[in-house]
């Protein structure tokens, strides 16, 4: 077990090692491919951290949701394009995932309303906005459920591996 830092201002990468009691040999050993220097000049800002690093830290700290906060606040696509998704417990998921898709049942022939000529026009621009806006959350929720389930596996408490082969 590795000894705490006391250093303040640590980021997530850093926190996340912490968090599983590694030092950075010992997260090095696990990640194969990135030294002690390289994750301590990752882990301090001294130096960018790519994607494939991000992915060998997610595995090794069994924490999925790395993926996703590199994306949305340290590459300059994702920061665009890709949502930021917070942990939820599998009920909270569901629940938005219902209410989300019971909101856009009520709001599904305005939609079809609003598109069918293929324009959407100033005083159709505000339903039309709503609509996306709900269906934004329904893409939010989907990406709650994927990173749900990539922290179960991580965890141990779903079969990759069956979970896998169902899939196909």
């Amino acid at each position: 077990m590795g000894k705490r830092s006391i250093k303040e201002n640590k980021n997530i990468f850093f926190e996340s090692r912490e968090a599983m009691g590694y030092s950075r040999a010992q997260a090095s050993e696990l990640m194969g491919g990135i030294s002690e220097s390289s994750l301590e000049k990752m882990e301090t800002g001294k130096t960018n951290i790519y994607p494939e690093d991000v992915v060998a830290m997610a595995k090794a700290y069994r924490k999925p949701e790395l993926c996703n906060y590199y994306c949305t606040h340290e590459c300059a696509i994702g920061r665009t394009s890709v949502p930021e998704v917070k942990i939820s417990s599998l009920s909270e998921i569901v629940l938005a995932m219902l209410s989300s898709l019971n909101s856009l049942e009520r709001q599904k022939n305005r939609l079809i309303e609003i598109t069918a000529d293929g324009e959407i026009t100033d005083d159709e621009l505000s339903d039309f906005v709503s609509i996306q806006t709900q269906l934004e959350h329904i893409d939010v929720t989907v990406e709650a459920l994927k990173l749900w389930v990539a922290n179960t596996i991580a965890d141990g408490k779903i079969d990759k591996d069956k979970l896998d082969k169902l899939k196909k």
